[in-house]
């Protein structure tokens, strides 16, 4: 049962008849000790407004006589001598019991009740069969009208689920009939307390699932341009060495096509970095000592910064855990560390520390170059945006990166002047005990 119309129907029905059946057992319940005290209570009067009376006339006679009537009175005299009956009976019974009594006599049940005067003894009977019949035509008059109402009531709990869920229904046509663009809020005004948290949700969901269209979006567009200018070169050169007459300038450009190729290939690498590194993207949870990291992005820069005459000191030993996902951590401390060679000048040097600090596990790059101005720390963030100053080429990704990186393990990222005269970088990660 996967309707929760229907689930609700049932348990309000279910519910209904359950009461009814209980309301309408305990109702014949009542009704017919209510009878049985009645009729009590009938005998009794009957028989006391006959102690009072001196004799029976006829006429009196005549009508207690009466084959229609329930009752049949019986009275004797002190000494046990019958001297009146209302009418002749083949299982009357034969003696009085005073005050209220069962009696069966030939195998017919008769209640009955006595009194008893100076003069005789009255006593008026009525058979249990009859009493018992009244009793539960009574009790099933009383019990019909809310048997009769139960179905009604029945109709009226699924008119009114069906309009109380109606918002529900309003809310469900409205999704159904988006397409895969329409991520426009849905509306909450006039939805109930308890649709509206679901209904908030779904539109904080959009808004999630629209930005992050947007950002593929703007991504695939700037990937688009940023392709666009090396695959130009690459034509060019393509041509030039087409056109080269001889050796030197068909060497030439051999090489401006090999480095062409090198950037481009360095391009796409970064673009898809970039995008198994956003912040939403579900990353391994394992234990990784960040230095090691660090030691192991220094060796694979070490060719370039040989090549710069650039001392890279790497961090000491000492191990510093963190929670995450080794090769992304990996990608963050490779950009940095190439991004510091990149920009500090040849014959400087690059400092990489690793350490715990106050709960947190930091990584902090220096280098020697040009740094970076206060009011642009957070525009290199940016993809693809470069300084207008920058002597050296590059994607604008590095730092796009590294900040995607560092979001998706829960870290923070800062910018700040070095020591060495140049840009610091601190990464700082939750430590894991």
């Amino acid at each position: 049962m996967h309707s929760l119309r229907l689930r609700l129907l049932v348990s309000l029905v279910g519910l209904l008849a359950l009461a009814a059946a209980a309301m309408a057992a305990i109702t014949y319940h009542n009704v017919l000790s209510e009878s049985e005290a009645l009729f009590d209570y009938q005998l009794r009067q009957m028989a006391l407004s006959l102690r009072d009376q001196g004799e029976i006339d006829s006429a009196q006679a005549d009508t207690l006589a009466d084959q229609q009537l329930d009752f049949v009175i019986q009275i004797w005299t002190v000494d046990g001598r019958s001297i009146y009956a209302s009418r002749p009976h083949a299982s009357l019974p034969a003696r009085a019991l005073l005050g209220l009594a069962t009696l069966r006599v030939d195998g017919r049940v008769w209640r009955t009740y006595g009194v008893a005067t100076r003069e005789r003894v009255i006593q008026v009977a009525q058979p249990v069969d009859i009493r018992e019949r009244l009793a539960a035509h009574a009790a099933w008059r009383s019990v019909l009208p809310l048997l009769l109402m139960t179905p009604l009531a029945a109709l009226a709990i699924w008119w009114l689920a069906a309009r109380n869920l109606a918002p529900l229904d309003r809310l469900a046509r409205e999704v159904r009939s988006r397409d895969a663009r329409s991520l426009a809020p849905v509306p909450t005004g006039d939805l109930p307390d308890e649709l509206a948290p679901l209904a908030s949700a779904l539109n904080a969901l959009l808004a999630r699932l629209g930005s992050s269209l947007d950002s593929q979006r703007a991504f695939v567009a700037d990937a688009a341009h940023e392709l666009r200018s090396p695959l130009t070169a690459l034509k060019l050169q393509l041509e030039l060495l087409r056109r080269a007459d001889d050796g030197e300038t068909r060497e030439q450009a051999r090489l401006a096509i090999g480095e062409g190729i090198a950037r481009a290939s360095r391009l796409v690498e970064q673009l898809l970095a970039l995008a198994r590194s956003e912040p939403d993207a579900v990353l391994p949870a394992e234990r990784v000592d960040l230095a090691a990291v660090a030691r192991q992005a220094i060796d694979d820069s070490a060719a370039f910064a040989e090549s710069r005459c650039i001392a890279v000191h790497a961090p000491a030993p000492t191990p510093a855990i963190v929670t995450g996902d080794a090769v992304a951590l990996g990608l963050l401390a490779r950009n940095l560390v190439d991004n510091a060679v990149r920009y500090s000048p040849p014959g400087s040097r690059v400092d990489v520390r690793v350490r715990e600090e106050g709960g947190s596990v930091v990584l902090e790059v220096d280098d020697s170059g040009p740094g970076i101005p206060e009011g642009e720390h957070e525009r290199v963030f940016d993809r693809f945006y470069r300084r207008a100053e920058a002597s050296e080429s590059g994607s604008g990704l590095g730092l796009a990166i590294v900040r995607s990186v560092a979001r998706a393990h829960g870290a923070g990222i800062r910018l700040a002047r070095s020591s060495l005269g140049g840009l610091q970088v601190v990464v700082s990660f939750p430590s894991n005990p």
